[in-house]
């Protein structure tokens, strides 16, 4: 069993592991027991009631934070002509239009957070995917980051505001960043209202029994709070 810290321990102590909490009071106790000197992301895990080696019990979506992540996202978008144009107005990060940024990501250049494509790119987007897809950077259209190039400016823009995907594992969790620890409680409960509303929406038709079974909240390095799945899923959405 993994030994913990002073800290930690001081952290866990203020936790009951036995109870499900209310989604504020969660989000109060994140904050306190965060025992990082750095500005410790914020994460939900969620355990689902689906069997993810079923392809009609997949969960995949993207959700828009209200009030985003807390850091710089930085964009990549594989486009050419007018496309091109579009993503470098919207301010897109990199653009990859010739074959010098594919060589680089194809050497394992991966300095970017989200990559996003048109169609007509996505047969030179394809030979990336050893590259991308270990590090979830492939696009992808069910993602919403395959896309016509009349939407790069709309897609650009959210991925710098703090638009998530999340993706069921192969043991029915999601894990999902909602902020950061310095992000004042309201912030965060937005968010996480936010993103149970997207998930609830993502519900696949073919899943059976309770859909929701557990969530945890927890900060880097810090201990789980158990979330009632229950009040979770009647949180009140930012206006």
């Amino acid at each position: 069993m993994a030994k913990h810290g002073k800290k930690y321990l001081e952290a866990a102590a203020k936790i009951d592991g036995t109870r499900n909490y209310d989604p504020r009071e969660a989000i109060k106790l994140v904050k306190e027991t965060s025992t990082t000197k750095f500005d410790s992301t914020v994460e939900v895990h969620i355990r689902l009631g689906v069997d993810p080696r079923h392809a009609d019990q997949q969960v995949r979506d993207v959700v828009v934070l209200p009030h985003g992540l807390g850091k710089t996202v930085r964009v990549l978008v594989f486009a050419q002509g007018d496309g091109a144009a579009l993503a470098r107005q919207a301010g897109a990060d990199y653009v990859a239009d010739d074959d010098e940024i594919i060589g680089k990501i194809q050497s394992g250049w991966t300095d970017f957070d989200v990559a996003i494509a048109t169609p007509d790119m996505m047969g030179k987007v394809g030979r990336l995917g050893r590259v991308l897809g270990p590090r979830g950077l492939m696009p992808n259209p069910k993602a919403g980051t395959v896309i016509p190039a009349e939407d790069i400016p709309r897609v650009v823009n959210e991925a710098k505001a703090g638009r998530v995907e999340f993706r069921v594992d192969k043991t029915a969790n999601l894990h999902v960043p909602i902020g950061k620890v310095s992000f004042d409680e309201k912030k965060l409960y937005e968010n996480l209202a936010a993103l149970m509303e997207a998930v609830k929406k993502a519900k696949p038709a073919s899943a059976k029994g309770t859909y929701i079974r557990r969530i945890t909240l927890t900060s880097t390095m810090a201990p789980g709070i158990k979330v009632d799945p229950a009040a979770s899923q009647s949180m009140e959405l930012p206006e």
